[in-house]
């Protein structure tokens, strides 16, 4: 599922060849993907683009007439600015300079919304989001973290919680701030805490530098491949040895999602030190 890097680097694609231009025809191939019927969605066409935006894992893209419509890409949604037509094309944008906006979801469980900007905050899918990673202070995560008993991967994964993170930066954070992904959130020293939210930053900052991981069918918003993954220190990496200890990175299942981590470097009972 593309993540906050990701999501991050379409709007960051998009944002510059959309705002300005006026929507001004829509083709729907697959409607299950919208949460409005056919011709209700239809109103979008004759609208101007005014900006986009990102919240959590959701692309916004902000329209004249107090609309905006709610992207959210799941496990293999695509949202391309091109000619070609990607594979798997269920919705197609036209704009009034003759460019064409694509979403293409291999998987189906991708969904576009349109709602009312003056009720956005209030949404289903916005309201319930945490904060973001680069916004949260460190007395707000640690207090987070003291109040749950939950293993820390599983908060981290919890978007009510911390909107942004998935499977892919939750490991590779918990690797660089050394802390084992089974280790109850509650017992993380304020040290540990503030290694790790720092941690998160740091390689979502990568990321988006990087323009995302393409693990599997993630492209940005020009139909490009990021280049992260490349860089995954644990992630994918199990029976390899940990770049920074040499032992096998492990992977196991840990909150329903597969997890990737290095037994020495991450210990459940005896956390390492600072790694300033």
């Amino acid at each position: 599922m593309p993540e906050l890097p990701e999501v991050e680097t379409v709007v960051r694609d998009l944002k510059p060849r959309l705002t300005g231009r006026r929507i001004s025809g829509l083709k729907v191939l697959l409607p299950k993907l919208l949460r409005q019927k056919p011709a209700e969605f239809n109103r979008i066409i004759g609208h101007k683009i005014l900006g986009l935006s990102r919240r959590g894992k959701l692309i916004l893209i902000h329209l004249s007439g107090d609309l905006t419509l709610i992207v959210h890409l799941k496990l293999t949604g695509r949202l391309v600015h091109g000619k070609n037509q990607p594979d798997h094309t269920h919705v197609i944008f036209e704009f009034d300079n003759g460019s064409r906006l694509f979403y293409a979801d291999l998987r189906q469980f991708g969904f576009l919304d349109l709602v009312p900007t003056s009720r956005l905050k209030t949404h289903q899918a916005l309201a319930s989001l945490g904060p973001e990673p680069f916004d949260i202070s460190e007395e707000e995560f640690l207090s987070i973290l003291s109040r749950s008993r939950r293993k820390i991967k599983a908060l981290l994964l919890d978007q009510n919680l911390i909107a942004g993170l998935g499977n892919i930066y939750t490991d590779e954070a918990l690797f660089r701030a050394g802390i084992h992904p089974e280790r109850p959130a509650n017992t993380l020293t304020a040290e540990e805490a503030r290694r790790l939210l720092e941690a998160i930053r740091q390689v979502l900052k990568e990321a988006i530098s990087a323009r995302g991981s393409s693990v599997r069918n993630y492209v940005d918003g020009q139909g490009r491949a990021g280049s992260f993954q490349s860089r995954h220190q644990v992630y994918h990496q199990q029976g390899k040895p940990c770049p920074r200890c040499g032992t096998p990175i492990v992977r196991k299942i840990v909150a329903g999602r597969g997890t990737h981590f290095c037994p020495y470097c991450q210990p459940f009972k005896h956390p390492l030190p600072s790694l300033d």
